[in-house]
């Protein structure tokens, strides 16, 4: 994500500002103004939200970006694993997605009343409670496919005791604050809020590991990524915030295998909505992307000539600026074999890729090649060879 001597940068630029925003820039976004839960505690609590703003986020909270933003109506909201801010302005409900919202609006209105599941319009407020509702989803997802429970990750500030298992420095996946995601109405203003905070002069999509907080941060737009639809921002918000669950899981203190994120997040994007897919790419570069619609019969036309990457192929890709369209499409069908016929052993996996420890008690990210064999043969019972055997045979019956 980045370097030590970015790292230093941003934690000087943290200091520098966090200061400021100490009222807001527009009463557009004051929790009372919900028309859901009126900003009132006893409904927010019912509805497993913890606030409509005034918390840390990035390297600032919620009045200072607003200060900082002030021609952006940014709408916030904190649930139990997640900080969110959107300012991408109400969404009408097309034909096409209308079984789907009403479900999710179903749910949502078991604890806000006020929700009408048949809501032609989904004003900011309600899509601010609708995303939180949509983040919590993924957050059981990814406790399901790492076969973990909460109980499992320790509070803030505990001390790891050396010998037992280690999962972490904090509550959410290992992190110790929450995961923060803001989606910004287009490039220019997300440039403001990277370059005032980071440093940085980046108009794609962007995610960042705040030290200071021990949180990582999506920060995305809508003009760059061409998003005009909820299900195009929904499946967006889920692929970035996928990639840093993964990073985050047992902590965040050295990157994870590319492909296992990559391949996680596009699955995971996949079962939203297949028409909108998202690509991680280098810095400086641009993504290769996958232009074919259908992705299954890709893999399979191209597995049954012998075309597709190996494991050991994809596993030795250190930037995503390596990752061409037959890297995204091996790593996304990968990642669905593995759930789907070996979902065990992909947790287990990823249990003894993340959190490692070396003889100095230190965390751990030398040699993960030889890791990622160990834990393949371990887990899995397989070589390289014997999961690309067994990996090709199940595509080409998809």
């Amino acid at each position: 994500m980045m370097s030590d001597t970015t790292r230093r940068s941003a934690l000087a630029i943290v200091a520098l500002l966090s200061a400021t925003g100490t009222a807001r820039a527009d009463e557009h976004n004051a929790p009372e103004n919900c028309p859901y839960c009126e900003g009132d505690a006893e409904r927010m609590a019912q509805a497993g939200i913890a606030s409509h703003g005034g918390f840390a986020f990035g390297a600032l909270d919620t009045n200072g970006v607003d200060e900082l933003l002030s021609d952006a109506e940014i709408y916030w909201i904190e649930s139990e694993h997640f900080k969110l801010g959107l300012a991408v302005g109400s969404h009408t409900v097309a034909q096409d997605e209308k079984k789907k919202i009403r479900a999710e609006l179903t749910r949502l209105a078991e604890v806000l009343p006020e929700v009408n599941p048949k809501q032609k319009v989904l004003d900011p407020w309600l899509r601010t409670h609708l995303f939180a509702q949509r983040l919590e989803d993924l957050w059981k997802d990814m406790l399901a496919i790492l076969k973990v429970s909460a109980d499992d990750f320790p509070p803030p500030g505990t001390k790891w005791i050396v010998g037992t298992p280690y999962f972490g420095e904090g509550p959410y996946l290992g992190q110790s604050g929450k995961y923060e995601t803001i989606a910004l109405p287009n490039a220019d203003v997300q440039v403001v809020f990277l370059h005032r905070q980071f440093g940085l002069q980046i108009r794609n999509t962007q995610k960042w590991n705040i030290l200071e907080r021990d949180a990582l941060l999506t920060v995305t737009n809508l003009t760059e990524n061409d998003i005009y639809g909820d299900a195009h921002l929904h499946n967006v918000i889920v692929f970035n915030t996928v990639h840093n669950l993964v990073d985050g899981y047992k902590h965040y203190s050295y990157e994870t295998p590319l492909w296992i994120k990559e391949g996680l997040a596009h699955a995971l994007e996949r079962r939203l909505e297949p028409r909108y897919n998202s690509f991680s790419f280098g810095e400086g570069s641009i993504a290769n992307k996958v232009t074919k619609k259908d992705w299954s019969a890709e893999v399979k036309k191209r597995a049954q000539r012998d075309a597709m990457p190996t494991l050991a192929e994809v596993s030795s890709l250190r930037t995503f600026s390596e990752f061409e369209d037959e890297h995204h499409l091996a790593c996304w069908s990968m990642t669905e074999f593995l759930l789907q016929e070996h979902a065990d052993a992909f947790a287990r996996i990823n249990a003894r890729l993340h959190g490692r420890k070396g003889p100095d008690n230190y965390p751990d990210g030398t040699d993960m090649a030889g890791a990622q064999r160990d834990a393949f043969k371990d887990e899995l019972g397989m070589s390289y060879a014997a999961f690309d055997a067994a990996w090709r045979e199940w595509a080409v019956t998809r």
